[in-house]
């Protein structure tokens, strides 16, 4: 049975969320466990049928269907569910990834030419074909955006998309700019959709993934029903019949409306209102583990005095309270970070020695570089829970070594909206989504990325390049952390803890893991019984 929501329930699903905002402090009566439940998993194959119901943070009323524009997690769970991706990170497949759209990949012996075969098969929800064309479209489109978010312009940074060769309709031969070894990680992030091509993000678009939308209301939900021309080896369409995804902020709200019967799933909760949550037999606590944490971190633009001076740079760093952060903040459940992204994968410098909490040493810098009575504004906003938190704290440690620090917070989704005006930020707050070192450098650092603010050291590039340019394990490893020690030396991240990905959903919700993307799941493989 499909299930359609209209304006009027939808509407409903707003009051919801003002009802959960009303009983969510009843949450923090209660004393949770530090350890999390035994997940009662429902027996048997998964059960066709049934809509799920999902409370996750979106932007409110400026939220559009392009996700190249969205930066919350609402944003990019709705599109995974509405398009098929590439392929996903998976540390057990042999080439790293488990394809999805992707039959596989080739890449020629020289590594500068990548060919993507498309499964056989595959549609549109409208019943069109999906072709090698599509994935070309939807790889180059977001080039041509000057809002798009900077992660989506990643392919156009690797490859010449502009002398791709459509070969066949199953077959797509990407030349790259330059020789790369790990060019199927960087295609199967989970984050590259495949959108028909010329189409455009109108809600009555044809979708690739397994569902299709049928209601859009920003600030309000989404409601979805299963496409039933999505297939995949191992997968006759989506389990479900439908989807709702409700915008609920306040992670205590959506903790409530998990308790109070009105959602299955809570995505992305504070870590506060994961330890209210422990031990309650009505719900199951999922928290992910590394490498699949998130960075809560910040940027100084190195374009700017004072942060152009390393001195001050490393003052910065040394003023962080990592331990307080990790035991105050996230209770104690994360990772302590030594300003690099990525620890847990493959190629992380682990070996470089952790970074301490040094307020003196940082006061002695900051005297050293001439630069007192400094006056600084770190943005941030509550993208993601936690990242408010850390930042005050962070805010009061650069306190302490004399710096006249102050916080600007930015309502929910508006942090990263403006991306243009993000990257102009002297100071600002991020997070990052699990993805490998070589590849997330170029992301968010390589070749003048704007995203870097300021980061601009072709040497380090060009040890990048070698890293990700050589089938040499050993070499690669070599150049890879030549440059995350350049990193910690001389760059501009102060990247102090990594929390796990946390959702609770009722005891009868299954298969969201196996979708392998634990922060935003496109419920493909989800089922209620």
């Amino acid at each position: 049975m499909t299930h359609h929501i209209g304006r009027r329930s939808m509407l409903r699903g707003g009051l919801v969320a003002a009802a959960a905002l009303a009983t969510g402090p009843a949450l923090l009566a209660g004393c949770g466990s530090d350890a999390d439940p035994t997940p009662s998993t429902p027996s048997g194959p998964p059960r066709r049928g049934g809509t799920l119901r999902a409370a996750l943070v979106g932007v409110g009323a400026a939220e559009t269907l392009s996700y190249f524009h969205g930066g919350t997690n609402l944003d990019f769970v709705r599109a995974r569910a509405m398009h098929a991706a590439l392929g996903n990170l998976d540390p057990t497949a042999p080439d790293g990834v488990r394809y999805e759209v992707l039959e596989g990949i080739d890449v020629s012996a020289d590594l500068r030419s990548y060919t993507l075969r498309i499964r056989p098969g595959l549609t549109f929800s409208d019943g069109s074909p999906l072709t090698a064309r599509d994935v070309l479209y939807s790889l180059i489109t977001p080039n041509d955006d000057p809002r798009a978010l900077g992660v989506y312009k990643t392919p156009g940074r690797n490859f010449d998309l502009a002398k791709a060769e459509v070969k066949d309709v199953r077959t797509l031969v990407l030349p790259t700019l330059a020789p790369i070894a790990d060019g199927r990680l960087l295609l199967c992030q989970g984050n590259y959709l495949v959108l028909r091509e010329g189409s455009r993000f109108e809600q009555n678009a044809p979708t690739s993934g397994p569902f299709r939308l049928t209601t859009f209301e920003p600030g309000q939900g989404t409601a979805l029903v299963r496409n039933d021309e999505f297939a995949l080896p191992g997968l006759d369409g989506a389990y479900l019949d439908g989807l709702e995804l409700r915008n609920i902020p306040d992670s205590d709200a959506r903790a409530s409306a998990l308790t109070n019967g009105q959602v299955d799933f809570a995505g992305d909760l504070a870590p506060i209102t994961a330890r209210t949550l422990d031990g309650d037999d009505r719900v199951v606590v999922t928290r992910s583990e590394s490498p699949y944490v998130s960075g809560l971190f910040f940027r100084l633009d190195m374009t700017r005095k004072p942060f152009d001076d390393p001195r001050v740079r490393t003052a910065f760093k040394l003023a962080a309270d990592r331990q307080a952060m990790l035991d105050t903040v996230l209770h104690g459940r994360g990772v302590i970070g030594n300003d690099l992204l990525s620890p847990g994968f493959p190629g992380y410098a682990d070996g470089i020695e952790q970074r301490p909490f040094d307020p003196d040493g940082a006061r002695a810098l900051l005297a050293e570089a001439g630069a007192r009575n400094l006056e600084v504004t770190l943005t941030t906003g509550p993208e993601t829970p936690g990242m408010v938190e850390v930042a005050t704290l962070y805010v009061e440690n650069l306190k302490q070594i004399g710096v006249r620090a102050t916080l600007r917070e930015l309502p929910a989704g508006q942090l990263f909206a403006d991306f243009p005006a993000y990257v102009k930020l002297p100071f600002a707050a991020s997070f990052s989504v699990p993805v490998p070192p070589m590849p997330l450098y170029q992301v968010s650092y390589g070749g003048q990325n704007p995203s870097a603010l300021g980061w601009n050291r072709p040497d380090v590039d060009a040890l990048v390049t070698k890293a990700r340019s050589t089938a040499d394990p050993a070499e690669a490893n070599r150049a890879a952390v030549a440059a995350q020690q350049a990193m910690w030396t001389d760059g501009n991240t102060i990247a102090p803890v990594f929390k796990p990905f946390v959702t609770a959903t009722v005891p009868t919700l299954r298969g969201v893991r196996e979708d392998l993307f634990e922060q935003f799941p496109g419920f493909s493989r989800a089922s209620l019984r």
